[in-house]
C-alpha cells in the first residue's frame, strides 16, 4: 500500500502563476518519451516515472510482460497552472501489443470547467477470456496523447508556450509541454479459480453522511502525497485552482462513499460550471466516479453516487464504475476547485468539509499466488473500523488528540511496555531453565561420585 502522509492541521499554500501543481513521488525516476516504439523506454512495474508529453505527436513507453499477470499503468498529466484549456483538453492513453493490437484504452478531460488541474487516464493488459491477442507473454507499449476537441475545428488551443512563432501574427502559437506521471502496476494470477461474473445484486441506496465535528487535515498534491483518512468529516482549506489528494483504505467487501461541502464566498459576483469538482480513483489509479457543482458564491455540497462494494469479480461487470472497484487498497479523493472562483470571488482560501462513509462488511480476498508490484497495493493495513451507529460515524474521541484512532504517542508507549514485558519475561524463562538444568547435573554428579 502506498505510503500516505499523516494528516496534519489544514492550511492552503498559494502557487505560483505556472508553477508545478502536483506533487510527483519523491523516489522518481526518469523516463524520456519516444516518438515511436524503437527507443521506448521500459517501464518496470512497482516504480514511478516522471516525464513529458508535446502538444503534438504521442510518447511511447515499453512494457515487458509475462503471460501470468495482469499489468496497469496510470498517466497523470499535469498542465502549467496558467494554460488556457478548452472542455475537451486532456490525455489518453493505450496499451497495445507488439503486432499493434489495441489492449486498452482510456480518456480523460479537464471538463466543463476548463480549470487546469491534474489529469489522469490508465492502460490495462488485462488476462481475460475474450482478449487473446493480448494474453501471451511479451512486449507492449504505452502509448500517450493529448486530446482536444473545439468547436469548429477539432483541436484545442492548449496553454500557451513563450518562444519564436508563439502568438505572432499568421504563426500557430507554441504549447507548453505538460508533466507526466506514469505509475505501472502488476497484479498476479489467483492460487484457485475465482468467480467470473459481476454482482447481480448490492445496496444501491444512498448512504446518509456523517455528522460529526470535523477534524483538520491538509490534503496531499498527488496521489503518492495523499492524505490518509477513514470514515469521519474532514476540515480542509482549498485555493481557487488547487487540487487536494486524499487516501481511504477500503477492504475486500467495503463499499466507499464520500461527500464534499464548499463553503460560502465573501461576495456574489457570477457563476462558475463545475467549479468545485472530486474524482474517486482505485488503487492503481483508475478513475472509479466523479462528480461536480458549480458554484454562485453560497455553499454548496456533491457527492458520489452509491457504489457497489469492491471484489474481485466486479473487474466482469457491465458498466465502468463497477470494473474499477476490482481491488482492495487505497482508494483516493480528488478534490480540485476551479481557478476561475478566484477570478469571481476571490483569491483566498475556501472552506472544504470531507464526509467519508465506507459502509459493507470485510470479506476474505480472492487469494493472490505471488506478490504484487508495488508490494501490498492491494492491501489495506490495519483491519478497518466496521461503520458507526448514524449519527456517531467519524466522532472523534476527546484522549485522541484530534485524529481518529487515539494518540499515536500512547500507542507507542503501550506497543513499547508490552514488548518490554514480553521481552522480560522470556529472560526470566531462559534463566530459570539454564539453573534447573545445571542443578539436576550437579545432582547427577553427586550420585555417580559419592564423598565419605
Amino acid at each position: 500500500m502506498t505510503a500516505a502522509r499523516t494528516a496534519t492541521t489544514a492550511t492552503a499554500t498559494p502557487k505560483a502563476p505556472g508553477a508545478p501543481s502536483y506533487a510527483f513521488a519523491d523516489d522518481v525516476r526518469s523516463a524520456p518519451a519516444a516518438t515511436g516504439t524503437t527507443g521506448a523506454v521500459n517501464l518496470d512495474p512497482g516504480a514511478t516515472y516522471r516525464s513529458s508529453l508535446e502538444s503534438e505527436g504521442k510518447a511511447y513507453y515499453r512494457l515487458e510482460l509475462d503471460g501470468t499477470s495482469n499489468a496497469y499503468v496510470a498517466v497523470t498529466a499535469v498542465p502549467r497552472a496558467d494554460a488556457e484549456l478548452s472542455v475537451g483538453d486532456g490525455v489518453s492513453v493505450a496499451v497495445q501489443n507488439a503486432d499493434g493490437a489495441s489492449c486498452s484504452r482510456d480518456t480523460a478531460t479537464v471538463g466543463a470547467s476548463k480549470s487546469p488541474q491534474p489529469i489522469t487516464a490508465w492502460g490495462a493488459r488485462e488476462l481475460v477470456p475474450g482478449r487473446g491477442l493480448c494474453r501471451k507473454a511479451g512486449t507492449y507499449y504505452v502509448i500517450v496523447e493529448r486530446t482536444a476537441v473545439r468547436a469548429g475545428s477539432g483541436r484545442g488551443d492548449g496553454d500557451r508556450g513563450v518562444g519564436p512563432g508563439a502568438g505572432g501574427e499568421g504563426t500557430a502559437p507554441v504549447a507548453a509541454p505538460w508533466e507526466l506521471e506514469l505509475a505501472p502496476v502488476s497484479e498476479p494470477a489467483l492460487r484457485k479459480a475465482a468467480a467470473t461474473r459481476g454482482p447481480e445484486a448490492w445496496d444501491s441506496a444512498t448512504p446518509t453522511p456523517p455528522v460529526a465535528e470535523p477534524v483538520a487535515v491538509r490534503g496531499g498534491a498527488g496521489f503518492t502525497d495523499a492524505t490518509a483518512v477513514r470514515q469521519g468529516v474532514w476540515r480542509d482549506a482549498i485555493l481557487p485552482g488547487q487540487t487536494l489528494f486524499y487516501e481511504v483504505p477500503v477492504d475486500w467487501g467495503r463499499q466507499v462513499s464520500a461527500a464534499v461541502d464548499l463553503g460560502s464566498a465573501d461576495k456574489d459576483s457570477g457563476y462558475v460550471a463545475d467549479a468545485l469538482g472530486m474524482t474517486l480513483y482505485n488503487p492503481v489509479r483508475a478513475e472509479v466516479k466523479g462528480t461536480a457543482v458549480g458554484y454562485g458564491g453560497t455553499q454548496k455540497s456533491t457527492a458520489l453516487p452509491p457504489l457497489p462494494p469492491v471484489g474481485y469479480a466486479n473487474r466482469y461487470a457491465s458498466t465502468t464504475s463497477t470494473k474499477s472497484l476490482r481491488f482492495a487498497g487505497a482508494y483516493y479523493l480528488v478534490v480540485h476547485l476551479a481557478a476561475q472562483v478566484g477570478d469571481r470571488f476571490g483569491e483566498g482560501s475556501y472552506g472544504l468539509t470531507l464526509r467519508v462513509t465506507v459502509g459493507g462488511r470485510t470479506q476474505d480476498g480472492p487469494g493472490y499466488a505471488a506478490r504484487s508490484a508495488p508490494r501490498g497495493i492491494f492491501d489495506v493495513g490495519a483491519p478497518d473500523r466496521e461503520p458507526e451507529a448514524a449519527g456517531s460515524a467519524g466522532t472523534v474521541d476527546a484522549s485522541s488528540s484530534g485524529t481518529p484512532g487515539g494518540d499515536p504517542a500512547m500507542k507507542a508507549v503501550a506497543v513499547g511496555g508490552i514488548g518490554a514485558g514480553s521481552l522480560l519475561l522470556t529472560v526470566l524463562g531462559v534463566w530459570t531453565l539454564t539453573a534447573r538444568r545445571r542443578a539436576a547435573a550437579q545432582m547427577r554428579a553427586s550420585a555417580q561420585n559419592p564423598t565419605a
